[in-house]
């Protein structure tokens, strides 16, 4: 069902990477998600970490993790600010975004909630108008489960106060939230090195998110030189689904871009997890 939206009341973001991260037209992108998506889900999960490069590099990652698990209606996605736009730790309230899959809406109430009980959080649209990391999720979860309540957060930090900050907020409304609520993390892994020192390299960080360690993960990161572009997302995510009562994290899926183009000279690193 399309929802209508009041452009003189309703902030719309348009798509900004359709035709270039994945497929420009509904047709072409529900045919490329579905050949993406894994195998039937197996449980429910309180948060996901999924890489955010285009669909025919990362796509496959994604797809394992999403078709893994029970998914809701609303979704708080937290991604990386990579254009450097708007504050450090940055939250849509209102809006729609629109997308060649349909409107997805923002949840206000739930964004507003998360909001105010944060310090570090301010609602800005400018680190979201450009940004391709929140966007390139969304398809999938049109595709699987229809129309999408979301909020997305974008964040620039990279200290583990702030990441507990917001994930405590996180944490907190969803306790409040009349709906299920699943974060989703949006991170790419270790970026330009070679297979070998990928796979290295981000196993360390993939053994702290296993071991739902997020102020481990963080400095695992900072320690090893770890390119890991969405760590502050991951390391809120989890604090966040610490905040919910997580039990343990599973990896679904990881893989290099080496694996899709043979060339293993300079890769980046693609992991897919699942916390429950």
């Amino acid at each position: 069902m399309e929802v209508y939206v009041d452009p003189l009341l309703t902030p719309v973001r348009e798509a900004a990477v359709a035709g270039k991260f994945y497929p420009g037209s509904r047709t072409a992108l529900e045919r490329t998600v579905k050949e993406l998506i894994g195998p039937g889900p197996t449980g429910k999960a309180l948060g996901v970490m999924v890489p955010h490069a285009g669909y025919m590099y990362s796509g496959r990652v994604a797809g394992a993790v999403f078709g893994a698990v029970e998914l809701p209606r609303t979704f708080i996605i937290i991604g990386p600010n990579h254009t450097g736009l708007g504050p450090a730790a940055s939250i849509m309230t209102e809006g729609v975004w629109r997308l060649p899959g349909g409107d997805a809406v923002i949840d206000s109430t739930l964004a507003q909630a998360i909001q105010s009980q944060s310090r570090e959080l301010v609602a800005d649209e400018r680190a979201h108008s450009f940004e391709h990391s929140i966007e390139v999720q969304l398809p999938f979860l049109q595709y699987l489960v229809g129309e999408v309540k979301f909020v997305p957060i974008s964040l620039m930090l990279a200290n583990s106060d702030s990441c507990r900050d917001i994930g405590k907020a996180i944490g907190s409304a969803i306790k409040t939230a009349t709906d299920q609520v699943l974060v989703v993390a949006s991170s790419d892994m270790t970026h330009y090195e070679s297979q070998a020192v990928a796979q290295e390299k981000d196993h360390l960080a993939i053994d702290r998110l296993l071991a739902l360690d997020p102020a481990g993960l963080l400095q695992t990161v900072l320690e090893n030189h770890i390119s890991m572009c969405g760590v502050a997302p991951a390391t809120t995510m989890l604090f966040a689904c610490r905040e919910l009562g997580a039990k343990e994290a599973r990896l679904i899926r990881y893989e290099t871009s080496g694996d899709v183009t043979g060339d293993f000279n300079q890769v980046v690193g693609y992991a897919g997890v699942v916390v429950s």
